[in-house]
């Protein structure tokens, strides 16, 4: 078991005992966010930093409220 935590920007962003190390370029979901690996960082004998790069989250557009349904006093 090693200690794994990830990181993006240096923020911790979640710790985690695994059965492995995530490799580089591997895709993972964190805090249901799509992430990929883009280094690993051996600090310890069973500690690794993961660096990630998370997708950016697009905003989504509201539509506007058609006011010609509404009913008028």
């Amino acid at each position: 078991m090693v200690v794994v935590h990830f990181i993006e920007n240096k923020n911790v962003l979640l710790s985690q005992f695994r059965n492995q190390a995530p490799a580089v370029g591997d895709e993972l979901r964190i805090k249901g966010r799509k992430a990929k690996v883009s280094a690993v960082n051996l600090i310890e004998e069973n500690v690794f930093h993961v660096h990630l790069v998370l997708e950016t989250v697009s905003k989504k557009k509201q539509t506007i409220a058609d006011l010609s349904k509404k009913k008028k006093r």
